[in-house]
């Protein structure tokens, strides 16, 4: 069986406290560790310190990320968070989203850039695609995302498929699979890579048995843990 990977984007939301009582109630839940799954929740920078230590405290199998990453190393750049920073808190960071691209005017320049920081400091980089256009993009102006391609975890994430606001229009798990090989072919070699539209209870177990897809990035599903669970379990 495959490994599986949860991706949990918790986006703007959440303050500290509702950050613990969610890590509280996961702790309840009794979920284990496992070998054939990786369970990786992205909150605001605001809460990680803190939801480190409880993670540590409870034992609990949940590794931390971030949402974004700064494309400069330290420095004069105010506002920004830099890899070396975050390396202190986080072990994965969501780049590329769709989202920082609509309402931040991030480039795919900035995200090659992120990709580099990234690797430089040992976080795994979460690389949102949005199509294959984006990914030839990629591959034809630096060389760092082929040559660490397994290094990276990948994330086909069509932006009309994503709940969150403007059209919606969710893919079939078919459609998902086809797109998430096309990541994996112009890599040259088979990739780690998610799927990230509106995953759901009711979408995941159908979406993570697709031979190309290897979990999700879940947005608005992961901010209740009983839809969380669920997700996870979906696929056990």
């Amino acid at each position: 069986m495959k490994k599986l990977f949860i991706v949990a984007n918790w986006k703007s939301n959440k303050t500290i406290s509702e950050s613990l009582q969610w890590l509280q109630e996961m702790s309840q839940s009794q979920l284990t560790s496992s070998d054939a799954r990786e369970i990786i929740v992205c909150p605001s920078f605001t809460v990680l310190s803190e939801m480190k230590k409880f993670i540590s405290e409870n034992n609990l199998p949940i590794k931390l990320g971030t949402q974004d990453i700064s494309p400069f190393a330290e420095g004069a750049y105010t506002g920004a968070i830099a890899a070396r920073q975050a390396a202190e808190l986080v072990t994965h960071a969501i780049i590329g989203h769709s989202e920082r691209r609509k309402y931040f005017h991030e480039t795919d320049e900035d995200v090659i850039a992120e990709v580099k920081q990234l690797l430089a400091n040992k976080i795994t980089p979460i690389l949102c695609v949005s199509d294959m256009q984006q990914m030839d993009y990629f591959l034809a102006h630096d060389p760092v995302i082929v040559d660490h391609a397994d290094e990276i975890i990948f994330v086909y994430e069509p932006p009309s498929a994503i709940s969150g606001g403007g059209a919606f229009h969710p893919e079939t798990p078919e459609d998902a699979n086809k797109n998430a090989a096309a990541i994996s072919e112009k890599i040259g070699k088979r990739v780690i890579t998610l799927y990230g539209g509106s995953v759901n209870p009711d979408s995941s177990a159908t979406l993570f048995a697709q031979e190309n897809i290897d979990g999700g990035l879940i947005g608005q599903a992961s901010l209740k843990t009983d839809m969380f669970i669920n997700i996870i379990k979906s696929f056990s």
